[in-house]
């Protein structure tokens, strides 16, 4: 097996199932219903646009319309009985031989536009590159021959480089006979306006708890529901970013972040000593990284419980409904907020561009919190 072969899935949340492995989309039945909607009626576009902020199904999305499109024959008259019923249901049966060649990659209508090995294969690529588009060219080129439907998925099309970008646009202004082409896009106003004006937009929102908590099983997470509900409020209503919160013990580290700043105006240092020695050293960057974000979301949400009087959302600890309502009581501290919030991550990005110990960076980010600085 090359090295390349040994890199990991660009496409995979760590510590979760693949989308294409995924059975169930839970909170998008409305996306489900357009995509139907547009199948049945004959109005299926051959470019579809799935977006959405990161981790709330839209690659899952895309596989279900895959195995659906691929598994399901073209509608037409029946002669005497007419046409068959319109399909009601995206689902594919696990057992079906569609399904076990996509969860293979290896169905003959399929082709999987995505990130791949660096020019030394010994690491993933950065960004979609022009080769990897060429590859699709292949991909149909080969597949013409027995005229059935064929599906790209492209994820995702926020990664395609400059050359890559255009060389998809020419494939959805000329695209081939009986394909439909996914594009899954966590930032669509990256993307080439040519590009999106060439697609059908599937719009996906965010999961409320009860979704959460049933996708979250199927990842093979199960969570109580206070603890879906303080995943689904950290983490925007994303499946993908509540595995990686679980996985780095997220909701644990948002509520020491609560906890020092519970300590205002004085603030415990030796909490925060804690904290920032928990984040430095080799191997540490990843939880460095998910302080940053977490204290970046609790600094927003105290500017927002200021400004409103009100707790964004739901509780996203035990007890942050009466710190946020301490530290943020009224509009003038949430405007004191938004602007530590604004001053914390310029000092952030700063100092990991000059590389700062990552200690300093935390204990400095935190002491900045005081009245008055």
């Amino acid at each position: 097996m090359s090295a390349a072969e040994d890199l990991p899935e660009p496409d995979r949340v760590e510590g979760a199932p693949h989308p294409r492995e995924t059975d169930v989309l839970f909170g998008q039945a409305r996306a489900e219903e357009d995509f139907l909607s547009a199948f049945s009626g004959s109005r299926l576009h051959h470019g579809w646009l799935v977006t959405g902020a990161q981790g709330v199904g839209k690659a899952t999305l895309a596989w279900r319309i895959a195995r659906f499109l691929l598994a399901t024959p073209a509608q037409a008259d029946d002669g005497l009985f007419g046409a068959p019923p319109p399909p009601s249901s995206l689902e594919i049966g696990a057992d079906h031989p569609v399904a076990h060649r996509v969860r293979a990659l290896s169905d003959p209508g399929l082709f999987l536009l995505r990130r791949g090995a660096n020019e030394k294969g010994d690491r993933l690529a950065t960004e979609i590159r022009v080769a990897e588009v060429r590859r699709m060219r292949e991909f149909f080129a080969l597949s013409s021959a027995d005229g059935g439907r064929r599906v790209v998925i492209v994820d995702a099309a926020d990664e395609l480089n400059v050359q890559a970008a255009n060389a998809l646009l020419k494939m959805l202004e000329e695209p081939p006979a009986n394909t439909t082409l996914l594009l899954i896009a966590h930032q669509p106003a990256r993307l080439l306006p040519t590009i999106r004006s060439r697609c059908r937009e599937l719009r996906l929102s965010a999961l409320g708890p009860e979704d959460m908590s049933r996708a979250l099983a199927q990842a093979g997470a199960e969570v109580k529901p206070e603890t879906a509900s303080a995943l689904t409020e950290l983490s925007g209503g994303s499946v993908g970013e509540a595995m990686r919160l679980l996985n780095l013990d997220g909701l644990a580290l948002y509520g020491e972040i609560l906890g020092i700043l519970g300590s205002l105006p004085r603030l415990d240092r030796s909490r925060i000593l804690s904290l920032a020695e928990s984040c430095a050293g080799r191997g540490k960057e990843t939880r460095l990284e998910l302080l940053l974000s977490l204290t970046d979301r609790a600094l927003a949400r105290a500017a927002r419980r200021g400004v409103t009087g009100e707790t964004p959302g739901r509780e996203a600890a035990s007890g942050e409904a009466e710190v946020l309502a301490r530290i943020a009581p009224d509009p003038a501290s949430g405007r004191h907020w938004a602007s530590r919030a604004q001053v914390a991550g310029e000092r952030a990005r700063h100092a990991r561009a000059v590389n700062i110990d990552p200690a300093a960076l935390v204990t400095d980010l935190f002491l900045q919190m005081r009245p008055g600085l």
